[in-house]
Order: C-alpha cells, then sequence, then structure tokens
C-alpha cells in the first residue's frame, strides 16, 4: 500500500500577475512534492484561488468592470503564468472561493457551527475601517490600524456574526505542544496572541452605589498596594456614570494623542472600595485598559507595575510598597517577600497568591480565574464580494438560519457598487424574499462571511473537489493533517489561528479523528530587492535602473537615481521583478534553481542579476555536459 503524503502551499489571491514571492513559493512546493513521487508514495498537490475580498470589488470599481469578472480573468491568467514555471499541480482539483460550488458548501458549514453553538450574533464593539467601511477582526487590527487600509480603526457598536473561538483558547494553546514539526516563532506568536493569565478577579464595590467594578489581575497579592482602579473607555458602567456626549469627548481626546505611550486618565466622581483594606480609592478611565483584558479594569499597584507607577506619578497618587526592596528600585516588579500586607506579611509572592485568593472566595468577593486575551472571531463583514451568511430577518426583528435545503444563497450579480458601504443593502430584488417556511417577508443578511473563513478550510475541500457535501469524513481521517505546509510568515496568527479553529470545529461536530490542519509548516523567507528613487523621492523599478560611469541613472529620464535599502519585494516601492521578464530571459530551469540556490529556502532571497545570471551558467554547463 504506497505512502500518502500531502504537500500544500498558501492559495494566492488572484490579484493580477503572479509575484516573485509567489515563484519561491510553488517552487519549493514543487521540489517537495516531486521528491514524495519519486518515492513512490501517493501525493496530493493541488491549486486553487482565495478568490474573494475587498481587494477586487475595489478594483472592479477602479476598472469599471465587475468583482467576478474581474476575479475570473486575473485566475486565467495567474493559472497560464504557473504553468509555465511546470509545477507538478494536480489542476483537477482547483477550486476558487468565489465558486457557487464552495461556497455553498461552506454556508453548510456555517449552518452547522451555528446549530454547535459555534456561531452567533450579538450586538458588539467592533473594530471599524472607515477606509474599506468594514468590520476588522482583533486579529486584522495592527497598533490601532487596518491591516490593509493603514486607517486608524474606529470602534463601533453594531450587531454582528461571531465564531466562537475562545471555546477553544486551552486547546488551541496546548497543542501548540503537538506542533513538533511547526517553528517556534510562530508557536510563539500564538501564544501570545491567545495570551493565557492564570489570576484572580476580584470585586470593588463603587462607593455609595450598588455596582460592583470586577477587575483581572495576574497579583492579587499585591492588593493592598492598590491606589486606582482604572476603567477602559468601553467599560459597561462608563455609560451609567457619565453622558453619552462626554465618552465622545474622552474617546475623541484617547484618539488624538500622538504617542501611543502617554498614560490619560479621566478622573469619575465616584470611588472604590479596596476589599481588603476598605480603603477609597479613585476611579479613573484610563486609555492604557484593554477592553478585552478580564472586563477592561484593573487594579493599579504603582510601587510594583512600570505602567502603573508612570500614571500614579503623573497624577500625584500614593505609592504604597507591598513587595520588599530599596525605594530606589521602584517600581519593583521582581520576587521578594510581602511587606506592608496584614494578611501576607513575610509570604513569598507565589504562597501570597493561594492564599490571598482562599480569603477572596471565603469572603465570596473573588475567586481564582484563568483570562485569555483571545476573543471571539467576529466574522462579518460590510461588502458585496464575498460569502453570504445563509440567515433571513423579518419584519418583527426576528432570525432565522436557514435549512441546509435552502442552500445555496447565490450572490447576485447584479449590483450597483459605489465603493462606499455594502452594495447588497440596497439590492431589494435579492434581499427581499417571501420566507417559504412561514408566508412572511423576510430579508437576506447582507452582510458577507470574513474572506477568511473560505481559507480557513479549503485544504479540506482539495481532498475532492467534486463531492456534493463539503467533504468526506473517510478522506479527512485518511489525508489529514497536510503533511507539509509552505507559506508566509506573516499568516501565523490570523489564517493559521483560524485554520487550527476550523478543525477543532468540524472535528467535534463531524467526529472526526482529526485534530490539526497542519503537520508540518515551512515558512519561505522573503525576496528582496535593492529600492531606487528620484530626488523627488518617486520610486523606480528595478528595470529602468542603468549603472553608467559609476552612476545609476534612470534609463527615461537620464537623471541620477538613488540608492536604498534591500526590502521586500513591493509594488509600492516598485522594487519588483515580473516572473514573465525572467522567464522570456533565463527560462524556466535558471529561474527555478536560483529560488532554492542562493539562500537557504526559510531565509530571505535577495535578487540579483548577478545570481539569476549564476543559475543560467550552471543550466548552460549541464545542458553542454548532457
Amino acid at each position: 500500500m504506497k505512502q500518502k503524503t500531502y504537500v500544500l502551499e498558501m492559495f494566492p489571491y488572484p490579484s493580477g500577475n503572479i509575484h516573485m514571492g509567489h515563484v519561491r513559493n510553488y517552487v519549493i512546493g514543487d521540489i517537495c512534492a516531486r521528491y514524495h513521487k519519486l518515492k513512490g508514495e501517493e501525493v496530493i498537490h493541488p491549486m486553487g484561488w482565495d478568490a474573494f475580498g475587498l481587494p477586487a470589488e475595489n478594483a472592479a470599481i477602479q476598472f469599471k468592470t465587475h468583482p467576478q469578472d474581474w476575479t475570473n480573468s486575473n485566475i486565467d491568467n495567474m493559472k497560464s503564468q504557473l504553468q509555465r514555471l511546470d509545477l507538478d499541480l494536480d489542476w483537477n482539483r482547483e477550486l476558487a472561493t468565489c465558486s457557487q460550488d464552495y461556497y455553498r458548501h461552506q454556508q453548510e458549514l456555517f449552518i452547522d457551527l451555528y446549530h454547535a453553538g459555534l456561531a452567533y450574533k450579538k450586538d458588539a464593539l467592533v473594530n471599524w475601517d472607515p477606509v474599506d467601511q468594514t468590520v476588522l477582526a482583533n486579529e486584522q487590527v495592527i497598533d490601532g490600524k487596518g491591516w490593509r487600509t493603514g486607517a486608524t480603526v474606529e470602534q463601533k457598536t453594531l450587531s454582528q456574526w461571531f465564531f466562537k473561538i475562545t471555546h477553544y483558547a486551552e486547546e488551541l494553546l496546548s497543542d501548540l505542544e503537538n506542533l513538533t514539526l511547526w517553528p517556534e516563532k510562530v508557536k510563539v506568536m500564538q501564544r501570545n496572541w491567545i495570551g493565557k493569565s492564570v489570576g484572580a478577579e476580584i470585586e470593588f464595590d463603587l462607593h455609595e452605589t450598588n455596582k460592583k467594578v470586577k477587575i483581572f489581575t495576574t497579583r492579587p497579592d499585591t492588593i493592598y498596594g492598590a491606589s486606582f482602579i482604572a476603567i477602559s473607555i468601553n467599560h459597561k458602567i462608563v455609560s451609567d456614570l457619565i453622558d453619552e456626549s462626554e465618552v465622545i469627548k474622552i474617546k475623541k481626546r484617547f484618539n488624538e494623542v500622538e504617542n501611543d505611550k502617554e498614560k490619560i486618565g479621566i478622573p469619575l466622581s465616584f470611588n472604590c472600595i479596596n476589599p481588603i483594606t476598605n480603603e477609597s480609592i479613585p476611579l479613573y478611565i484610563a486609555n492604557f485598559v484593554l477592553d478585552n483584558y478580564g472586563e477592561g479594569a484593573i487594579f493599579g499597584c504603582p510601587a510594583h507595575d512600570e505602567r502603573d507607577f508612570e500614571f500614579a506619578k503623573k497624577y500625584k497618587l500614593p505609592i504604597k510598597k507591598v513587595v520588599e526592596c530599596n525605594d530606589d528600585q521602584l517600581p519593583y516588579t521582581g520576587e521578594g517577600t510581602i511587606i506592608n500586607s496584614p494578611l501576607l506579611n513575610g509570604l513569598k509572592k507565589n504562597q501570597a497568591i493561594s492564599k490571598i485568593i482562599e480569603y477572596f472566595e471565603n469572603k465570596k468577593i473573588g475567586n481564582k480565574s484563568v483570562n485569555y486575551k483571545i476573543r471571539d472571531w467576529g466574522v462579518s463583514r460590510q461588502r458585496y464580494w464575498g460569502c453570504p451568511i445563509p440567515v433571513i430577518y423579518y419584519e418583527d426583528g426576528t432570525y432565522r438560519v436557514l435549512d441546509k435545503e435552502e442552500l445555496p444563497v447565490i450572490l447576485p450579480y447584479d449590483v450597483k457598487l459605489e465603493g462606499k458601504g455594502n452594495a447588497l443593502l440596497n439590492n431589494d430584488k435579492w434581499r427581499k424574499i417571501i420566507c417559504p417556511k412561514t408566508n412572511k417577508t423576510a430579508f437576506r443578511e447582507t452582510d458577507t462571511l470574513d474572506t477568511f473563513v473560505d481559507s480557513s478550510w479549503y485544504y479540506i475541500r482539495f481532498l475532492n473537489n467534486h463531492l456534493d457535501e463539503p467533504f468526506s469524513k473517510e478522506d479527512v481521517n485518511k489525508y489529514l493533517p497536510v503533511d507539509k505546509y509552505i507559506g508566509g510568515i506573516e499568516h501565523a496568527i490570523l489564517h493559521l489561528l483560524y485554520s487550527r479553529f476550523f478543525m477543532k470545529a468540524l472535528r467535534d461536530i463531524y467526529k472526526l479523528d482529526v485534530g490539526e490542519p497542519f503537520k508540518q509548516l515551512f515558512t519561505q523567507g522573503m525576496i528582496t530587492h535593492k529600492t531606487y528613487r528620484t530626488n523627488n523621492n518617486e520610486w523606480v523599478m528595478p528595470t529602468n535602473v542603468a549603472l553608467i560611469d559609476g552612476n545609476l541613472i534612470h534609463q527615461k529620464t537620464k537623471e541620477r537615481l538613488i540608492e536604498g535599502p534591500t526590502e521586500k519585494m513591493s509594488k509600492s516601492k516598485k522594487n519588483v521583478i515580473e516572473p514573465n521578464e525572467i522567464l522570456d530571459s533565463f527560462g524556466i530551469d535558471a529561474t527555478r534553481i536560483f529560488m532554492i540556490s542562493d539562500s537557504p529556502p526559510d531565509r530571505e532571497l535577495e535578487w540579483t542579476d548577478e545570481g539569476i545570471q549564476s543559475s543560467k551558467n550552471l543550466i548552460n554547463r549541464l545542458d553542454r555536459y548532457f
């Protein structure tokens, strides 16, 4: 019986042309696939297209075409380019996520996730990209900015669909230990994103009210040193204490802070009561308190936390030392003996934590708690070009998730794209229906699914893309996990974490034997190239650069150019090399050899004319020899 090997590269987004990063990725995968075939193994090596998404919608508006036509044209073009590379791909397994044959099955999976309690809808504060005018998942916000546009993300309360990834937080974390063939840096990134913290939840009474502020802390042993409580601007208690107009002003002030490290506190006219000391301590709204840490509230112990120390100094708050150290060591964050804490004096950190938690539980003012930084995955997107969510809404505000017999919900072709908002909202011909079950007027869900949903299970559909169901249980158990998965480290959080969640969720729903999607992960290095620019700081393509008498000259304008640093190939900086030009000039074999000979595959490869010419010379010598 033949050994089975599944080799897979992260499938491309059909943007129009392949780039040298694609070439390197697929050449590495091709070598793996051919190697296992030469060993006589049964090899699965498919290709497909991550074809939904806002870039296609924006491009269609720009070029006055339709996202479907633009996408299909790009797929045809990129497929022909990949075929020029003579890659050993099984094109019979080809799929595109924008095809009805794919997304109708994704709608089935959504229905199953919903009935399993892993998909749900709620009003939530979400990340809003004002440029793309759509919601972003937490993982798609980088340093407060949209991952694609770079725009400062705003907070909005919207009714959204979520996948309950937090249900698997502990398993997603613990199973990283079993992924021995994954790069450690990827696992570290996932551990940090899941963000497990073990500590305590403590309730602080809000003075002269019946309200309580619940905080999470990993250092409950320092509670005697608490000198303030800080909550996020979006904490549920804020709207009870101050007017909405004031909340808007505070948000604006926080957003206008130029230095992200500057600590801003807005004092509220309420104090909290320390449940251990009965002291009254001030309550602040603070810009450094995260919504997704506990319930968005912390107690500040300035003597033993750098952030709290800076805040206390700025607002002239008490700094109470409760861990033995010299005064000139403050803020002291290391280990030590507890002092100035009647219940805990003389104890070390771990002993003190255990004792104070026991005290909280006995007094019913707190308990031991595990907190995860990760939050449920918001999958609603306010755009047209995506997988329709199989839900309808009635005029009374109730909704119904469709039955599988009512699928597929097909995305309409006839839409008016204007670049702002969701075109489906204005398409009543598609949106308004008569519910076949109730005979009532109903409206289709106009949000579409995040495209990371599309890429969270495509490796399963590749096993048999002709089935009239999402997948075969027998195939999944036989061929998964993927033996060798190849792609960029930039997907360490978004795609890889979501795929792991999907595999675990489908395992539980369908009783599968597989709980992880990818056995071995290989992250190839990026391709880099020198950058060139004019004196006006305009980027120049390498093909337009000539070296004449020791000077870099623009071949067309003849002006002298400035050589910049070597950076990842990027269309924005124009330091790209077009694969077709290289294939025409140097041939397929030289191109493929250069991709894996000039630098180890997991490291950056600097593109040089000398390097590709050396590969061409090697091919010529081999030709002459044979």
